[in-house]
């Protein structure tokens, strides 16, 4: 690594985990000094069977991972964090990378792919970007779980109207389409408004997108 012109990168939040995994003790203690300097905590691991068999951290964090370890490889241990269902932004670095190996690497949603020697700056680059995209995907996972929690309080008639409103149709049209008088669909509708904290149809609509609950739109003609 090489340190010329060394910058912070943006401030990130105090929960966010820089995590190595490098068979070399050397390097993990260089990048944990790396890291550190700018105000990063780090978990530090020397095989992938030491990542796997730990605790990870329950917020923002990324992974630093070389592609080159005795037995389970970087590439290995990537496809295996995939089944699982753990998602962290994986940094590959390597001093024996080839373009079949980083285009792999990438394609399995490596956000960046290192080769050794490489400049501090270029990492901690890397390691910002990966933290705000960790952070940005558990928000928006959240933001997905608030809206679930509010759409298992409707009531079953409150979400096929949801359904059908979303989908573009009118009050008269969805009580036609059900078999209910106009003004108790609009009842229903209020309620869903109410319920999902909804305040307008678009954001409505946004809501049922994000929950895939959006009837077909069936009529656009009823009367």
């Amino acid at each position: 690594m090489t340190r010329p012109n060394q910058a912070s990168p943006p401030a990130q939040p105090s929960s966010s985990v820089v995590m190595i995994v490098d068979d070399d003790a050397g390097i993990r203690a260089s990048l944990d000094s790396l890291f550190r300097s700018v105000g990063l905590e780090t978990r530090l691991f020397g095989s992938p069977a030491e990542l796997l068999g730990g605790t990870l951290p329950e917020g923002p964090g990324c992974i630093v991972l070389d592609v080159r370890l005795p037995g389970v490889s970087g590439l290995d241990l990537q496809g295996q964090l995939t089944r699982q269902g753990i998602r962290y932004p994986i940094i590959f670095m390597t001093g024996h990378g080839d373009i079949p190996m980083s285009v792999r690497a990438m394609k399995a949603g490596a956000v960046d792919f290192l080769a050794k020697p490489f400049r501090d700056q270029d990492m901690l680059d890397a390691v910002t970007a990966a933290l705000e995209r960790d952070a940005l995907r558990r928000a928006e996972a959240a933001t997905k779980e608030d809206i679930r929690a509010q759409y298992e309080t409707l009531t079953a008639r409150e979400r096929e109207v949801m359904g059908h409103v979303t989908a573009g149709l009118m009050n008269k049209q969805v009580a036609g389409l059900i078999g209910l008088s106009e003004i108790t669909v609009k009842i229903h509708r209020g309620n869903v408004m109410r319920k999902m904290g909804a305040r307008s149809l678009a954001e409505l609509v946004r809501q049922a997108e994000a929950l895939g609950v959006s009837q077909t739109r069936r009529t656009t003609d009823q009367t």
